[in-house]
């Protein structure tokens, strides 16, 4: 079931740009047609919302799971039974529901943004159409998120040594032929299309900048600057971001652009600063996320460590640069939280600190 609908955009009369969601007044809408919110969410769709189109596929899945909560509840969608108890009970709904096996199906974080991308629309409604009871989303408070959402997870300052030393190795051992009765030791040829040293980078980019493994994959060889020490990537939701990054990581970066990158480049030209091998056939030359993926894994499991993802790395930057700034604006900004709550839960304790502190006394 989807919101949008090409013929829908006809019913309104809007200017020559969108409307932002805030701003309905460039919008004017019919009197004489359904007022129902899957009405509502194509128009709002076809006249408001200017983010990526993955954004926008995530903001059409919350905001039907609303929808269909609504028709359950109330049998019918009317713009007019949007109350502030509907969102509410909603809200509690989202809080209440489990899986077969106990767990929640939705986390605390997944529920704010539910109920953030509700809110932009029912603003954006109400600007045109006031609902009788008032905006049913101004007083819902979105949930205050714990410590343990993010910083139990993130990697340790000795698992980070043990992975950077690790990745240091790949040039040496990387890739290698796993036949020992074949060949000897000394003598393993390496797999053809190994990058060694495109691994050793990536682990790099990733511990040093706390970036995201998506964003990895969307770095283009123009987004490194290499005189001022910061990456500038496209992000979630389509925005650029820049990640400052230390001397070593961009020694990383330069040994495999020195050492493999142009053979590769040859055959695919793209901008993309991390290239799959020339010996793929397919693709067009930028890595996918589950190369980040396995190239992580591989190297962790050398370096002895086990259920952190890429995403830990960005938990370990988080802390790190709490603990040398105690600064929250200084994660916000290396981080690119938009939101200042995320960067300050990278303040809080840790259960494993807090009994280390306690068992001091």
């Amino acid at each position: 079931m989807h919101f949008r609908d090409e013929n829908m955009g006809n019913d309104l009369q809007k200017s020559d740009q969108k409307a932002t969601p805030n701003d309905s007044s460039l919008v004017a809408i019919p009197q004489n047609v359904s007022d129902d919110l899957r009405t509502w969410s194509r128009w709002y769709f076809d006249h408001a919302v200017t983010t990526v189109a993955r954004s926008q596929k995530e903001q059409v899945r919350d905001l039907n799971q609303f929808i269909q909560y609504m028709e359950l509840t109330e049998k019918t969608d009317e713009r007019s039974r949007w109350t502030p108890r509907l969102s509410e009970s909603f809200k509690d709904h989202m809080k209440r529901s489990l899986h077969e096996d106990g767990s929640r199906h939705w986390s605390d974080r997944t529920i704010n943004r539910v109920l953030t991308h509700m809110k932009t629309f029912a603003k954006w409604i109400h600007g045109l159409r006031p609902f009788p009871l008032g905006n049913p989303m101004a007083k819902v408070k979105a949930l205050p998120l714990t410590n343990s959402l993010e910083i139990e997870r993130a990697l340790s300052a000795g698992e980070r040594r043990r992975l950077l030393d690790a990745a240091d190795l790949l040039p040496v051992v990387g890739g290698l032929s796993r036949n020992r009765r074949k060949h000897a030791v000394e003598a393993r040829p390496r797999r053809k299309g190994y990058r060694s040293y495109r691994n050793r980078a990536m682990i790099y980019c990733l511990t040093e900048t706390g970036m995201r493994r998506k964003a990895v994959t969307a770095i283009n060889l123009s987004d490194v600057d290499f005189v001022k020490k910061r990456i500038t990537v496209e992000e979630k939701g389509g925005m650029r971001h820049t990640y400052q990054i230390n001397k070593e990581g961009l020694a990383a970066i330069r040994d495999y652009i020195k050492t493999e990158r142009d053979a590769d480049f040859e055959k695919w030209q793209s901008p993309a600063l991390f290239l799959s091998p020339c010996t793929n056939p397919n693709g067009n030359g930028r890595l996918t996320v589950k190369v980040i993926n396995d190239v992580w894994n591989d190297v962790s499991k050398v370096a002895g460590i086990e259920g952190k993802t890429p995403h830990s790395a960005r938990h370990a930057m988080g802390r790190y640069i709490i603990e040398k700034t105690g600064n929250v604006a200084a994660v916000q900004r290396q981080l690119g939280h938009k939101n200042a709550a995320y960067s300050l839960q990278y303040s809080r304790i840790t259960d494993e600190e807090l009994n280390l502190v306690l068992d001091e006394r």
